[in-house]
Formats: structure tokens, C-alpha cells, sequence
């Protein structure tokens, strides 16, 4: 993998990877944010379980009747419009804010000729990664990032666990013919 683009100065804002404490500080100020305009801490996959939900009522399912979006919380969600929905929202600002920033790095580009193996090891960590957000009650910003803040125990087993599947994952993408990532292969 080669450099990817970068500037000096103010020039770096747009066109060059921060550091580290930059886009921390960046990340507090946005989930400091979240929380004084919502009420709420900062979270993703929730919104996914909405729009998977809205799309089956889409096709004549009816969701609602599930226990899930029985529970109070989530028949209100359910039972609104997705830009009403803080985490519906956040992700839209992420999916655009992370194109604009692409484009603004020069980075953007569409991929094409991706290979089976490619296409198949995404697929299931996509969904393994989606299942385990869900059972864990969220994702590294709503379950970690956001229990840790908040003092709560299970953002340090979810680390934890993060941990052990990271190596899991690192190990089966032999499985999909994919090699494991030296230190040296990232410009991260």
C-alpha cells in the first residue's frame, strides 16, 4: 500500500491524515455533541435494526409484531420516521462526512474486479461484526467507547472480547486465501 496523499500546515485539515490526538480530540467534541443535542451517548448499530425493520414493512412483513420492536423503547423508534431516529441520522453524517472527506483527500475511488475471496471474507465478518453489535448492545463507539466513558463494565469485556475476535479474524483470512498484515504493510 502506497502513502496516501498528504499536505503540511492547515492544508492537512483536508488533504493529509491527522494525528493521533487530533482526531481523538475531534472524536470527544462530536460524541460530547451527540450527547448535549440528543440526550444521549453516541451510537450506530441500533439504526441498522431500524432500517432493516423499515425495509420488511417496505415488503409486507410486519416487524412490529416482533418482541424486539414490541419493547416500548423500540415500538416508539419503529413507529417513527427514520430521520427522526439520532443514531439513523449520525450514520447519515458519518456516510457523508467520510465521502467528503475521501474526495477532499483524493482518496476516492470506486472499486471494481473485487474478488470472490474479497467479497466473501467482507460478507461474513460484515455479519459476524453485525451480530456481535448487536448482542453486545452496540458497536466500538456505543458499547465500548461510550461504556467506558460512562464507567460501566461491560465497555471493558467488550474490549476484551474485541480483542480475542480481532485474533480470531486475523486468523481465518487464510480461510479466504487473504494474507494476515504486517506492522509494516499499513500507513496507518
Amino acid at each position: 500500500m502506497g502513502a496516501p496523499p498528504s499536505a503540511e500546515g492547515v492544508a492537512r485539515i483536508v488533504r493529509g491524515s491527522w494525528p493521533l490526538m487530533a482526531g481523538a480530540l475531534v472524536l470527544a467534541v462530536l460524541g460530547t455533541g451527540v450527547l448535549v443535542v440528543s440526550g444521549g451517548s453516541w451510537g450506530i448499530t441500533s439504526a441498522f435494526n431500524l432500517w432493516g425493520a423499515k425495509a420488511l414493512q417496505l415488503v409486507g412483513l410486519q416487524p412490529e409484531t416482533w418482541a424486539f420492536w414490541s419493547q416500548p423503547g423500540q415500538a416508539e423508534q419503529l413507529a417513527g420516521p427514520v430521520l427522526q431516529d439520532k443514531n439513523s441520522l449520525t450514520n447519515i453524517g458519518i456516510i457523508l462526512g467520510a465521502a467528503v472527506a475521501a474526495g477532499a483527500a483524493g482518496t476516492w475511488k470506486w472499486h471494481t474486479g473485487l474478488s470472490w475471496n474479497l467479497v466473501a471474507a467482507g460478507l461474513v465478518g460484515g455479519i459476524l461484526m453485525g451480530v456481535g453489535a448487536r448482542l453486545a448492545g452496540g458497536c466500538n463507539i456505543g458499547a465500548y467507547l461510550a461504556g467506558i466513558g460512562s464507567g460501566s463494565l461491560h465497555g471493558w469485556l467488550w474490549a476484551v472480547f474485541a480483542l480475542a475476535g480481532t485474533w480470531a479474524g486475523l486468523r481465518a483470512r487464510t480461510l479466504f486465501g487473504l494474507g494476515v498484515p504486517k506492522p509494516s504493510d499499513s500507513v496507518c
